[in-house]
């Protein structure tokens, strides 16, 4: 397991790209056979992607988490972006086909991921925060979801947000999880943007080809920088943070949410006049 430290935003502006990249930037989710995982201290959120071939992959407890079992005390949220699979809660299987999503409550003891087919396997991106509440498993599909409608084409942003781990869905300690899709030749998403000091966010940008890139904006508002993103990266995004970004072409993320609270209403808004 990857592990990374908060990092202060007076000290993040000061760093070169490389070091953007380094503290912010998860490249090396998806590898066929492996579970790939990446702790960051930021609101204490684990950041998985698992590509499970031939055998299983289970999650397990140990010394990082100071736990026997990996969810003891944590809850997790999966969205499958490959081909169908099957999560193994405790006995209990939970078919994902492409797009379906799984929350997984704090207690689960034996927890796995496999693939319906080995030459084509299974993509689960896997977000888990600490909990302190066990509330059941549920297996949420692209049409459980919440959706949200928002953007136009003039402004270049109209997009699709699909809620699958979000209050008026189920419920859960702390973490929230969800996917926009962007129509065609639209490009930017939260724009105008926000930050919400009261929850950090991890995006995942993906469905993108081989020549496209998204320019992840982050920083403060009045002293932004970016991260170039290419097809299956993440990037950890601070509480202080802006999370915006805007594209060479449509693509779609998957977002995910730690921290004090799970109002979506409760952010501080950045005029377009105070971006700098």
């Amino acid at each position: 397991m990857d592990v990374r430290h908060p990092i202060h935003p007076d000290h993040s502006k000061t760093f070169s790209t490389d070091q953007l990249r380094r503290e912010y930037l998860i490249s090396q989710l998806f590898t066929p056979g492996q579970l790939n995982l990446t702790y960051s201290h930021f609101d204490r959120i684990i950041v998985g992607g698992i590509m499970p071939t031939l055998t299983p992959l289970a999650l397990e407890g140990g010394k990082i988490l100071g736990a026997d079992s990996f969810f003891e005390r944590r809850e997790g949220g999966v969205i499958n972006i490959g081909a169908p699979g099957t999560v193994i809660i405790d006995g209990t299987e939970y078919p994902l086909g492409r797009h379906d999503g799984l929350y997984i409550g704090k207690g689960a003891m034996a927890v796995s991921f496999a693939s319906a087919d080995s030459a084509t396997p299974a993509k689960f991106y896997f977000l888990s925060g600490p909990a302190h509440q066990t509330y059941p498993h549920r297996r949420v599909t692209r049409d459980d979801a919440r959706q949200v409608h928002l953007g136009s084409l003039a402004e270049s942003n109209e997009r699709t947000i699909y809620q699958y781990l979000h209050p008026e869905v189920l419920d859960s300690c702390q973490l929230c999880m969800g996917m926009t899709v962007l129509e065609p030749n639209c490009v930017w998403n939260t724009m105008p943007t926000h930050t919400h000091e009261r929850r950090m966010e991890v995006y995942l940008y993906f469905d993108m080809d081989p020549e496209a890139l998204v320019f992840h904006l982050m920083g403060p508002p009045d002293e932004t920088r970016h991260l170039v993103m290419r097809n299956e990266e993440a990037v950890i995004s601070p509480s202080w943070s802006i999370h915006s970004g805007v594209g060479t072409r449509n693509y779609t993320f998957i977002w995910g949410m730690v921290g004090e609270n799970q109002t979506f209403t409760d952010m501080d808004p950045v005029a377009m006049q105070d971006l700098k």
